[in-house]
């Protein structure tokens, strides 16, 4: 018999917490399941940690409920697309232990049930093709549809792909079910443009891929069919059908239906004001600052009613405005920490934010250790207040006086991906796309922005002014904003830039100005640029 090593009984109180904390760090929109049920979804979920009397004790709470166990081992499982860390729990008072897991991915179905409808769906999708349920079809034939996995070429098994072919003639076809969620139904296009043109490599002249038809569930293609508008017709056809499995229906989506992805535009804050407003506050919260740290905390005013402090984009303190028990009185208060541990600052514990602070400092600096959960927290966020602080890093010719954050707000949607706005010495406005790591999708989603910039930017002026959207609302005050089409730039570290984002890039309309700008890795001491490729440079398919 072969002795095996239990790794669980090696991990002390403090490793197990860091395995927690680096898991939620890296995985903020994780689940907490017992026994396959979800019991905390942590993006609304509030959680603490604390690793007293030689035991790490985790408390989880929500509205609906709270959770309080003593953690003994902490185990990360599975592949990258389905990270797990399995807690081995155990309730006060009680000696059997039980299991909590931590879930990276959103999709709460386990990965057998994933499978089978994933393999149902095919089935269904290639009946429908053999039918020729839609006439617009005729007798194509369905070919080579399947959803293995194929890491090499980003292809996931969510997604069903084949080829329809008549003759010489064929469509890259890619569809996705509909118990995936709207995220992995949102991400086709990007899938589907892979799909063709690996199509188009691999037919060495058999056949002509004239375009790409992608198959979406009904109901679920609003983004999908604002993002097919601005698609090089040259390049390719384009065909959006939507698809109800129950009926087995299959119904195009009109090519003039652009979608209607809802954003809003947030009156910008005076800040001139807030500041007066909150200089008492602030100049308490920044006194508990080591004077040798104070040029690099970032003091943000988030609306007229709040200001937050920030260390390379982490916020560790925050003053609101709100009311008072008993009145309509507006008071201020002033908190420190972030989530769970967010807490009222007073006088018996000024001591702890300077601790805090003092930590912070040391952790997440630009010599900090690496391994490190503080260092590693939101990188994008650390390299949206590098170039907030100067945005002409990137491009010497954009304005570093006028640079906004996510402006317009896609409402109710949080994508994962953080956004600045800017403008050149022309007034061209410039949407900025950030990500600290690859992704595939990052030229969709870039382009998400670049057109609801666009559309609030040359849509509705003012009949007295001529003042557009933006200028109503308050941004770029003393600009005169030129009325073309905003450029679009998309920044990532040089060896984190996707090899899908160039793919995808070049499959875009000429409309879409863009500029890839790879920067070094080592962004976090300084930010420069390694290498750029721009639209105009590109050869068009």
């Amino acid at each position: 018999m072969i002795a095996t090593r239990d790794l669980s009984a090696e991990q002390t109180p403090e490793v197990i917490a860091s395995k927690l904390e680096a898991f939620l760090a890296e995985h903020p929109n994780a689940v907490v399941a017992q026994d396959g049920k979800v019991l905390f979804d942590m993006r609304t979920a509030k959680y603490s940690l604390t690793t007293e009397h030689r035991r790490c004790a985790l408390q989880v709470w929500s509205e609906e409920r709270n959770v309080v166990r003593r953690v003994s081992a902490a185990i990360e499982r599975g592949s990258a697309l389905d990270r797990i860390l399995r807690l081995t729990t155990h309730r006060f008072g009680q000696a059997r232990p039980g299991t909590l897991e931590l879930l990276a991915d959103k999709d709460r179905r386990t990965p057998t049930t994933r499978e089978a409808t994933r393999v149902r769906y095919l089935r269904v999708l290639e009946r429908v093709m053999l039918r020729g349920l839609s006439q617009d079809w005729g007798d194509w034939k369905a070919d080579g549809f399947r959803t293995a996995m194929d890491l090499e070429k980003s292809f996931g098994p969510a997604y069903a792909r084949g080829s329809l072919v008549h003759g010489q003639q064929a469509w890259a076809v890619i569809g996705v079910n509909e118990a995936e969620s709207q995220a992995t139904v949102d991400g086709i296009l990007t899938l589907g443009v892979l799909w063709l043109a690996h199509c188009r490599e691999n037919a060495a002249g058999r056949r002509l891929y004239c375009g790409l038809r992608l198959i979406v569930p009904r109901g679920m293609a609003t983004l999908t069919a604002s993002r097919l508008a601005w698609m090089n017709a040259e390049a390719s056809q384009w065909e959006l059908w939507e698809f109800d499995e129950k009926t087995e229906e299959l119904e195009q989506r009109d090519a003039a239906d652009h979608g209607n992805v809802s954003t809003r535009l947030i009156q910008a804050p005076n800040e001139a004001a807030a500041r007066e407003r909150f200089a008492q506050a602030a100049a308490r919260v920044m006194a508990l600052v080591p004077e040798a740290m104070r040029e690099v905390v970032e003091q943000k005013i988030r609306s007229g009613t709040e200001i937050a402090f920030l260390l390379h984009g982490l916020e560790f303190a925050r003053v609101r405005m709100g009311y008072t028990g008993e009145s309509f009185n507006r008071a201020q208060e002033v908190t420190f920490g972030a989530g769970a541990n967010e807490t009222p600052l007073t006088e018996d514990n000024e001591g702890e934010l300077r601790e805090l602070v003092a930590r912070l400092f040391a952790r997440r600096s630009e010599s900090g250790e690496k391994r490190d959960v503080l260092y590693r927290m939101q990188p994008e966020r650390w390299l949206e207040s590098t170039l907030r602080r100067d945005v002409t890093a990137i491009d010497a010719h954009l304005d570093a006086a006028h640079v906004y954050t996510q402006v317009p707000a896609f409402a109710a949607s949080d994508r994962g991906m953080l956004d600045l706005l800017s403008i050149d010495r022309d007034g061209r406005l410039a949407v900025i796309e950030l990500k600290a790591d690859d992704d595939l999708h990052l030229a969709l989603q870039g382009l998400d922005y670049w057109v609801r910039v666009r559309s609030h930017h040359q849509q509705n002026p003012d009949r007295n002014s001529g003042l557009g959207e933006f200028q109503r609302h308050g941004y770029f005050g003393g600009v005169r904003l030129a009325q073309g089409a905003p450029r679009l730039y998309l920044v990532a570290p040089a060896l984190r830039v996707h090899p899908a984002t160039e793919v995808v890039l070049r499959y875009l309309s000429p409309l879409v100005e863009w500029t890839l700008v790879a920067i070094d890795e080592r962004w976090r001491k300084q930010v420069k640029v390694v290498w750029r490729k721009r639209s105009s440079d590109t050869q068009r398919i």
